[in-house]
């Protein structure tokens, strides 16, 4: 069948590339200009720009197949970096990973795929797709450091249906560089992309404060009963959950950012709450019309705790209270297969 790629320029899309086109597929790869090619060029651990798009021409030439660039930088800047600066500066903490799988990856680079008359849309994820007695299920990669199930939760029905993620099962990233390393691919070796990709200076807070210059105002450091502790030079440096940067108040956690008034609220470790509402809701099931007892996972990287969740209302009940950090995601698994999920409020 013709499948698109999506070539980033990294070791893992051109692997999935390879393994398409020795399928016996017609592999049409596409690489979405992301953000400034001069602020990228050089610049290792990014993707999507500067010598990244080369390296994806230079994987598509290798293989012979046909290979386009698409300038996707406006779209880009609208869905992910403007929602990034707008986040923080209201005092959440964004995810521009799952923003960018839901409206570019699988939102417009999807369509286009389906305007090629191809068949389905292949990336480098670390996922797994089964098929399920009702269709697509999205499961966890086998290779459970690398699994980015948490980042895909907000992938519709319909889309997944068309995704294939042929990387999901492979057992580590040894694996997937013996892989490049044997079709001949001069990215056999090359390191993987670091932190968020449009901020080449590697400090997310200037991004923000240029868009936002309010997000970089000083303000104050209180305790739960408003007391003052200290200063900070921005809400934009901080998120729910974070021990750094508190300077007197070290020690303690931030529970909670009052954008309005510029202040960071710390309280004692261990601090948090059970209830988490979410927004936003993607199910890629049928919700429950009642309660049902699943596992959630807060942040991308930690271990998924059991919880009560009510579809209807949009709660979830953690077994364990917990820091939730606003603007996050909270995706719901059952086993491996991912349920569906939402942005905390």
């Amino acid at each position: 069948m013709r499948v698109v790629v999506a070539m980033s320029g990294g070791v893992d899309s051109s692997v999935v590339a390879g393994l398409m086109q020795a399928a016996g597929h017609e592999v049409i790869g596409v690489t979405l200009q992301l953000y400034d090619h001069g602020a990228a060029t050089g610049r290792k651990g990014a993707c999507c720009a500067g010598q990244d798009i080369h390296d994806a021409r230079n994987v598509a030439d290798r293989l012979g197949i046909a290979h386009y660039v698409i300038d996707a930088e406006a779209a880009f800047r609208k869905a992910v970096i403007t929602d990034f600066a707008e986040s923080y500066a209201t005092g959440k903490t964004p995810v521009p990973c799952v923003r960018c799988n839901q409206h570019l990856k699988f939102g417009d680079l999807l369509g286009l795929a389906r305007d090629l008359g191809a068949e389905a849309l292949a990336t480098g994820h670390y996922v797994r797709r089964e098929q399920g007695r009702d269709g697509a299920e999205l499961h966890r990669a086998a290779d459970a450091a690398r699994d980015q199930s948490w980042f895909l939760f907000a992938t519709t029905r319909d889309q997944l249906e068309f995704a294939r993620f042929p990387l999901g099962a492979m057992p580590d990233k040894a694996e997937v560089r013996a892989h490049a390393a044997s079709m001949g691919l001069q990215v056999a070796d090359k390191p993987d992309s670091q932190d968020i990709c449009f901020v080449p200076s590697g400090s997310y807070a200037d991004i923000v404060a240029k868009l936002r210059p309010d997000a970089a105002l000083p303000g104050d450091i209180v305790d739960q009963d408003g007391t003052v502790l200290g200063g900070h030079q921005g809400i934009a440096r901080y998120t729910v959950g974070q021990g750094k940067r508190l300077g007197a108040a070290s020690g303690r956690v931030v529970t909670e950012i009052d954008a309005v008034r510029r202040r960071i609220v710390v309280g004692p470790r261990g601090t948090g709450s059970r209830r988490v509402r979410l927004a936003e809701p993607n199910w890629l099931i049928e919700p429950p019309g009642a309660p049902f007892r699943a596992t959630v996972k807060l942040r991308a990287r930690e271990t998924p705790q059991g919880a009560e969740i009510d579809a209807a209302s949009g709660t979830v009940m953690l077994d364990t209270a917990a820091l939730a950090a606003p603007g996050q995601a909270c995706v719901i698994y059952d086993g491996t297969r991912v349920l569906g999920g939402g942005f905390i409020v």
